[in-house]
């Protein structure tokens, strides 16, 4: 991806994939930190809370070790309508292997992907989307799937805006990545799809290394063969990391406790409430998809990331609550 889907200047050298320099830090004094926000109270509240946990001087002061931040990543950091990315990513695997498995064309969830019955596939429970998953993945080594991975990111095109899967990215959230980790964060994706499918892409899309995703993942073996030592995908889950399962991603992958995250819908409210927990100054936000004209807008009866139980507790609890249509300047780098 190129860099113009980067928009802190100070943090990018060239346009391609991301250096490994260091980052400076950002002074929201000399430039606008967050420039694909309009002004109010959310930029606002974000810029604080940085600079507070970041100045040696503050009372709220956090040292770096401790500056870790979450991000959810459908409907978080990249559009998840109509369907989640990870579902069109294993509809097209699931159609390419369908000749080699005939019993898919009478068995669902299959039967839906293969009839491209999209109705049918959003009344779908986890469990039958992690068959899906399951099918696109397994047999493949870690190589394998990676170059198939990053492929389909690049290359396979949104239905509804006809840009590259990797291009639906949200240019404000991808700003507030950069701002974070140009203050020291260590910033975490934490998502309820596929750990090696983001992984893909991460690191050229966000910036954001393949060993800080933390995701569902199927089981793997290792295995010494023709192709030599490797290790294969099995079809079986290991990891689900949605809803409770992502404090518990949390703990068990990164060891500490956030003192920010960014969620979406009902499956992070978890993941904001474990960060909320936490002693000290905190940070939780939920993007509230509200713009039908520049992406798409949904809430409480949304089969795909549905905003219910967290949007009531985030208004209980003061928690930030981003209004795409009111505090998004643009969406999308591909929107002028």
């Amino acid at each position: 991806m190129k860099c113009r889907y980067f928009v802190l200047l100070l943090i990018f050298l060239s346009c391609g994939k991301m250096q490994e320099t260091p980052i400076e830090k950002v002074n929201p004094a000399t430039i606008d930190p967050l420039p694909s926000w309009n002004e109010g109270n959310t930029k606002k509240q974000i810029i604080n809370f940085v600079s507070q946990v970041s100045d040696e001087n503050s009372a709220d002061y956090v040292a770096p070790e401790d500056r870790i931040a979450t991000f959810d990543n459908d409907g978080t950091l990249i559009c998840e309508q109509p369907l989640y990315s990870q579902l069109f990513f294993a509809m097209e695997r699931v159609k390419e292997l369908a000749d080699n498995n005939p019993k898919w064309r009478e068995t669902q969830p299959f039967k839906a992907v293969i009839d491209d019955d999209h109705e049918t596939l959003k009344t779908f429970g986890i469990m039958d989307l992690l068959q899906l998953v399951m099918a696109s993945h397994t047999g493949m080594n870690s190589e394998e799937f990676n170059e198939i991975g990053a492929t389909w990111a690049f290359n396979s095109l949104h239905p509804k805006f006809n840009q590259p899967f990797a291009n639906t990215i949200y240019q404000p959230m991808l700003e507030v990545i950069q701002y974070l980790k140009a203050n020291d964060f260590q910033v975490f994706i934490v998502s309820g799809g596929g750990v090696d499918l983001i992984r893909t892409y991460a690191y050229e899309a966000y910036g954001i290394p393949t060993y800080q995703v933390v995701g569902s993942r199927i089981k793997s073996k290792f295995e010494i063969g023709e192709n030599g030592a490797q290790v294969v995908k099995l079809p079986e889950m290991d990891f689900i990391d949605d809803k409770e399962g992502k404090p518990v991603g949390i703990a068990n992958f990164i060891g500490k406790r956030p003192i920010a995250a960014f969620g979406n819908s009902d499956g992070d409210l978890q993941m904001l409430q474990y960060a909320a927990g936490g002693n000290g100054k905190r940070l939780m936000l939920l993007v509230h998809h509200d713009d039908a004209e520049r992406e798409y807008a949904y809430d409480r009866e949304s089969h795909i990331g549905k905003l219910d139980k967290a949007w009531d507790i985030a208004k209980a609890q003061g928690w930030l609550v981003a209004s795409m249509k009111n505090d998004f300047k643009r969406i999308f780098a591909f929107q002028e």
